[in-house]
């Protein structure tokens, strides 16, 4: 796909859609027909097709949530044709038609992962980017939020206005949205490099709104700093009917309705959000088994951000929460964090999130923070605009720093669980000797840093090599110890502790 270009009429009597869409389509191979992904109408829910032009198109069908179009003969690889579709009906899915919680009536667009072919013919997934815009016909008050730059809001007759939005970067699917509502909407001014940031709240909710998403600019900054140049024209923040805590629609990022408190308690939300645009939205994964290339990369970025704006106590902190939750999951699935499971929705979990932060900090630890950011950049500048899976951010970190990561990225990332560990420690003469197990059945080798305190209260970390069931470090000792900690600071996932 190449271009989609959507005019979508919207009304107050009921939930049914009017749709026209232009999609413009690169062949690949010489076919006589093509598919879009399209949910057919079944009751009173889906799209019923009317009308399919183009060039060479001789008839067209709809089979289940497919769009199938005939054409009269073979087209040439790497041509490119535009197609015109004409279609109706109320969605099932995708967009969201709904009250908010004052009661307005409302329509917000929710299309991850693969839920925008409830109401939009497109090619429903992730690794194949387009530009896009939107053209929405609507009642007069509700304003309309979208990708890209507005290039035009007119009023019409009979109450209605029709607000034109374009996004000239190509995005996925999944982050193209529509939001119509009555906002109140703010533009800050401390919005840097040129890129407008605003605010798009319930007005019940302006105060607090606009308390809470003016967080944003500065946010954009840091990762602007951090990872590069912001990749696209604006940034939207929109209080909305998502389904999910926050969606990184590209440009327009959509936060739950009850993510306004006035009190800024959503800044980890707002950042991860942000930090979609570059991870997700324009470097994004090939395939959903590879998401936390989206999620996992959002939540250490959101780490990185806090722990600079509030400390490395607080980073840590986040951390160790974050440990825990990913071992709780792990005790409940045996999938690793590259996972083939069609069941899309279940891929959002500790795995993906937490797991996936967990082994970027992991990676740090062992290149160092100035590799590290490079890494970072660099897998970002060479996948921005595309696509990429994990054994191409592999390449990227194996290059950048010099080191081979195979076994690194085989354990952490295609193997499931974490190290159990259990470890024990006594004093021989005069070596402490300290001994790590590790107890869950897939051996996994990584650096486990010990702290040893002594009865005078001096304190000296170790590194202990864990690579087989059984470790054993001995250490030379001047004074008696009274304490050892594991993982003084906090470089490694893990479940367990010092057996006393």
């Amino acid at each position: 796909m190449q271009h989609y270009r959507y005019a979508i009429a919207l009304n107050d009597e009921n939930d049914r859609i009017e749709g026209e869409a232009e999609v413009v389509v690169k062949f690949l191979q010489p076919v006589q027909q093509f598919t879009l992904d399209l949910v057919q109408q079944s009751g009173n829910k889906g799209m019923q097709v009317s009308k399919v032009e183009g060039a060479d198109v001789s008839g067209f069908a709809q089979r289940g949530n497919k769009l199938v179009v005939q054409l009269k003969g073979k087209v040439a690889t790497a041509s490119t044709n535009k197609y015109h579709v004409v279609y109706s009906g109320v969605p099932l899915d995708g967009l969201i038609i709904a009250k908010n919680k004052y009661g307005d009536r409302t329509f917000f667009s929710d299309n991850w992962p693969n839920r925008a072919h409830h109401w939009i013919p497109c090619n429903d997934q992730p690794s194949d980017k387009a530009s896009v815009e939107f053209v929405v016909t609507a009642p007069a008050h509700y304003q309309v939020v979208s990708n890209g730059v507005q290039v035009e809001e007119t009023a019409l007759d009979k109450g209605r206005k029709v607000t034109h939005w374009k996004e000239v970067v190509p995005i996925s699917t999944k982050i193209m949205v529509i939001g119509a509502a009555r906002f109140a909407v703010k533009q800050y001014t401390d919005s840097t490099n040129c890129v407008p940031v605003s605010a798009w709240v319930y007005p019940q909710d302006k105060e607090k709104g606009f308390y809470d998403y003016g967080l944003a600019a500065f946010i954009l900054k840091f990762f602007s700093d951090y990872i590069a140049p912001y990749p696209y024209q604006k940034l939207a923040n929109v209080q909305s009917k998502t389904m999910f805590g926050g969606m990184e629609n590209a440009t327009a990022i959509f936060y739950n309705e009850h993510s306004v408190t006035g009190d800024r308690r959503e800044e980890d939300l707002i950042a991860h959000e942000i930090a979609h645009q570059w991870f997700g939205n324009t470097a994004t994964e090939k395939s959903f088994p590879h998401v936390w290339l989206s999620e996992g990369f959002a939540t250490y970025l959101t780490n990185i951000y806090l722990g600079h704006k509030y400390g490395r106590d607080s980073m840590a902190k986040r951390l160790q929460e974050q440990r825990q939750k990913v071992v709780r999951y792990t005790r409940t699935t045996s999938a690793p964090v590259v996972d083939s499971t069609s069941e899309l929705m279940d891929l959002l979990n500790a795995n993906s999130y937490e797991k996936g932060a967990w082994v970027l900090h992991m990676l740090r630890g062992q290149v160092g923070d100035s590799t590290f950011k490079n890494i970072i950049r660099t897998y970002y500048n060479q996948y921005k605009g595309g696509n990429a899976d994990t054994g191409d951010f592999q390449r990227v970190a194996q290059k950048v720093s010099g080191k081979d990561f195979s076994s690194f990225f085989n354990q952490w990332l295609f193997q499931p669980g974490v190290p159990k560990l259990e470890v024990s420690w006594m004093v021989a003469g005069n070596e402490l000797l300290v001994t790590a197990v590790q107890k869950q059945k897939n051996l996994f080798s990584f650096p486990l840093e010990i702290k040893v305190v002594d009865e005078k209260g001096g304190e000296q970390t170790y590194t202990i090599s864990v690579s087989k069931a059984l470790n054993t470090l001995p250490i030379p000792i001047k004074s008696k110890p009274v304490k050892v900690v594991l993982d003084p600071n906090t470089r490694l996932l893990f479940e367990g502790g010092v057996k006393q």
